[in-house]
């Protein structure tokens, strides 16, 4: 059984897809995927979408504000409140994104050292997503403790030497389908070093639809195509991967007991 450990659910085009939510989890599950986190972007959709997860027991959620998301400063009292909901076990996704946006550098990393300041009080592990600001997100991770909370880096693409680091720190490092994609030799070379110990996988879905689906709506039985790419480049059975890479999942968010399977209703 394997784990997709991030993706939005609430994000999802049924139409697009022709399927409703039930349909495409249960599609999932027959692809040997037991668990699924579904992730906040903002705090003011967090209700929304639990209210999309309601009733699906094998679905875990997290709370906090994309950093392409933050245009003003974080409510961190409207955070910590949301973020003690009994389906939250992680706080996020937050971090940093200079790629897209280059005028909200400062308040991206005022937003991300809120949330691991809250991440810390409530004693939830982070999702941080990072794209071209390696230095400031793991110097902002170090300034406030990040740590203590741990957490993992989502869908990465950086390199060896910043992967090192956030492992160094007690961070998770999480492989979304870009690995599959022609391209990305760099990242193809990061995830052969990575520890098993250290390594989850995703869809990050709707987005990054990995190969042989790319140009289609990612959805969260992909995550099997994920497993079955990163085994093959680490040198590993399926089975080795799936059984490693779940075992972190429930580890990292304190999910003790599996779901194996359960559905709405």
């Amino acid at each position: 059984m394997i784990v997709d450990s991030h993706c939005h659910l609430d994000r999802l085009d049924f139409a697009k897809l022709k399927s409703e939510l039930p349909e495409i989890l249960q599609n999932a599950r027959d692809k040997q995927v037991e668990h699924f986190l579904c992730v906040s972007v903002t705090l003011e959709q967090f209700p929304s979408m639990l209210e999309a997860i309601e009733g699906f027991h094998d679905v875990s959620a997290s709370c906090g504000v994309h950093p392409l998301n933050q245009e003003d400063a974080l409510d961190k009292a409207k955070l910590i409140e949301l973020g003690q909901h009994e389906r939250v076990v992680a706080i996020g996704e937050t971090g940093l994104d200079y790629y897209y946006s280059k005028d909200t550098h400062k308040v991206q990393q005022e937003s991300f050292a809120g949330h691991i300041d809250v991440a810390n009080e409530l004693n939830k592990p982070l999702i941080i997503h990072t794209r071209d600001a390696r230095k400031d997100t793991l110097d902002i991770m170090k300034a406030h403790n990040a740590e203590k909370c741990g957490g993992v880096l989502h869908c990465f693409t950086e390199n060896w030497e910043m992967a090192k680091k956030a492992i160094d720190m007690g961070f998770y490092i999480s492989i979304s389908g870009i690995v599959t994609f022609k391209n990305a030799v760099e990242l193809q070379e990061v995830v052969k070093k990575l520890p098993l110990d250290r390594l989850l996988i995703e869809t990050d879905s709707p987005y990054l639809a990995p190969v042989p689906h790319r140009g289609k709506t990612n959805q969260p039985a992909y995550v099997q195509d994920v497993a079955y790419f990163i085994a093959d480049l680490k040198g590993l059975s399926y089975k080795e991967l799936a059984h490693a890479t779940t075992n972190n999942f429930y580890k990292l968010f304190s999910l003790a007991n599996r779901t194996n399977g359960i559905t709405s209703g």
